[in-house]
């Protein structure tokens, strides 16, 4: 009966997967520097991945640039669009006067909704 026994393994411990077969993807290592605690992280990227030109250092958490060939990378310059305001998404709609004339109906609908009208305001 001994003999016939399954033996157990650590769930989660070991992988069943061999790597018999699995033909890796060429890669090529790169280095980054950060200019702030001088550290040093080498990374392996496939051969025809672009690497990033910043990578956030290990040891610091400072952004570390691209080396290549001993010469450091400066990032190039990225041109960043400046935020869209909902105001501005609102303009790409209507005009000014279209606005305009929204705000008057929508205030006219909440006056005459309170009972305001414009006598009791020059009254008042």
């Amino acid at each position: 009966m001994a003999d016939r026994s399954l033996r157990g393994i650590r769930l989660g411990a070991q992988s069943l997967q061999s790597e018999e077969g699995v033909v890796f993807m060429e890669r090529r290592e790169t280095t980054y520097l950060c200019e702030t605690c001088n550290h040093v992280t080498n990374l392996m990227f496939a051969a025809d991945a672009e690497p990033p030109q910043t990578w956030e250092c290990r040891a610091c958490g400072a952004e570390a640039v691209l080396r290549v060939d001993g010469k450091t990378i400066t990032p190039d310059a990225v041109d960043e669009k400046a935020a869209r305001t909902p105001w501005d998404m609102l303009l790409e709609r209507r005009t000014r006067a279209e606005l305009e004339e929204l705000l008057e109906e929508r205030l006219a609908f909440v006056r005459a909704r309170r009972g305001d009208t414009a006598q009791e305001k020059i009254g008042a």
